[in-house]
């Protein structure tokens, strides 16, 4: 069984920071390009950030450039979304997910594999 599980997410005041972890097991994801999204309340999940299979290549949203970085072990199946400068928009469940592809793609519908979400809060 395919499995993604978040952690690291929780409450934090604006302009701190939290570190997200997303855990693959039941099969390698290294081949994969691996991302993270999130959704608010009474909002459609959106994009946030993705990494190519190697790591290599990055995009992220416009909303959270020069403030998240992803990034990936493949030897421990694991995909990170560290995240600086939090604002309260930053506010929304969190989840991580593999791609159909090995490029980085902003393309939620490439997304195939999901984890069940991790929920970041941030406080004023």
């Amino acid at each position: 069984q395919v499995q993604l599980v978040e952690s690291g997410g929780g409450l934090v005041q604006a302009g701190g920071s939290l570190r997200l972890s997303c855990a693959a097991s039941g099969r390698t994801f290294s081949n994969k390009a691996m991302g993270w999204c999130r959704q608010a309340p009474g909002k459609e999940r959106e994009f946030v950030a993705s990494t190519s299979w190697g790591g290599v290549s990055t995009y992220y949203a416009d909303a959270v450039k020069g403030r998240f970085t992803i990034s990936r072990d493949n030897a421990k199946n694991t995909v990170y979304l560290q995240m600086e400068s939090l604002k309260p928009d930053d506010t929304a469940v969190y989840y991580c997910a593999a791609a159909k592809v090995g490029l980085a793609t902003r393309s939620v519908q490439l997304y195939d594999t999901w984890g069940q979400g991790t929920q970041v809060t941030v406080s004023s």
